[in-house]
């Protein structure tokens, strides 16, 4: 069976740690790289949840997108959601892997997905990667519709698309949608980006009040799908693209997803 460093190898291959920001805190957080793999445990998120099945499992490595250690850490305290977290997951011998900014850039990754799933074509990278990548990579997608569609059909496939337990909206409707932007998560920030590229809708999560207000004199519509609806479909994308490779090198590996909601719902 591969080892923890085996397979940090193979995720380099498809998220290179150096195309993240940085800001983040990416690759091997928890765990020995001469640790055996046998099961893989993906999740968007780093919860208590999440490590007490793959405990119960018997997982020997978790990825995740969000990265359990983000922030540095002035204490490990076991009565606190991460420290029971990295507790557990040190108990358990479960080495911990965050593929964060890296695989939002790649093609294949976050936005891609998400602009796949929309049935955008010719679409590119909102923001290019400057460096160490090829001109697909970088910050969210921006494409087109072949034929265009009303703002009506466009909801009904972003619903389709990532399954959204909301959908807000700022601006106005457009009558047809023929550019697409997409960020996935907290992208918001680049909305004067989106209409500066002729977007006439652009899909992300966590708008501020500020933008959803200049949206209404910029004449951008934007769309907040929730940060984790707007993500979590890429964690199937990211598993096929690690099957294939696990299946190239021929290794037996057994690789899930965890099955996880939105933190948000509403009332």
């Amino acid at each position: 069976m591969p080892t923890v460093q085996e397979f940090l190898e193979i995720l380099q291959h498809i998220t290179p740690e150096n195309l993240a920001e940085d800001w983040d805190n990416v690759g091997l957080l928890i765990g020995d790289p001469g640790r055996s793999v046998h099961r893989i445990l993906l999740a968007l998120d780093p919860t208590c949840t999440l490590i007490d099945l793959a405990c119960d499992g018997q997982y020997d490595l978790v990825i995740t997108h969000h990265p359990a250690i983000f922030r540095p850490l002035k204490a490990l305290r076991t009565d606190t959601p991460i420290g029971r977290f990295l507790a557990a997951a040190i108990r358990a011998d479960i080495s911990v892997i965050a593929c964060h900014t890296n695989f939002d850039v790649i093609e294949g990754g976050v936005s891609d997905i998400l602009a796949t799933a929309l049935g955008l074509t010719h679409f590119r990278p909102l923001i290019p990667t400057s460096q160490g990548c090829p001109t697909t990579c970088g910050l969210g997608r921006i494409g087109t519709y072949p034929v265009p569609v009303t703002s009506v059909d466009f909801l009904a496939r972003l619903q389709l698309a990532c399954a959204p337990p909301w959908i807000l909206e700022a601006g106005q409707r457009p009558q047809q949608v023929s550019t697409v932007a997409v960020c996935g998560g907290s992208c918001a920030d680049l909305a004067e980006t989106a209409l500066h590229q002729a977007a006439d809708v652009f899909v992300t999560a966590e708008v501020k009040h500020s933008i959803a207000r200049w949206a209404e004199d910029a004449g951008l519509w934007i769309l907040d799908a929730g940060h984790f609806a707007t993500e979590n479909a890429a964690m199937v994308g990211l598993k096929n693209q690690l099957q294939q490779q696990v299946d190239d090198c021929g290794w037996n590996l057994e690789i899930d997803t965890a099955g996880q909601r939105s933190p948000l719902r509403l009332v």
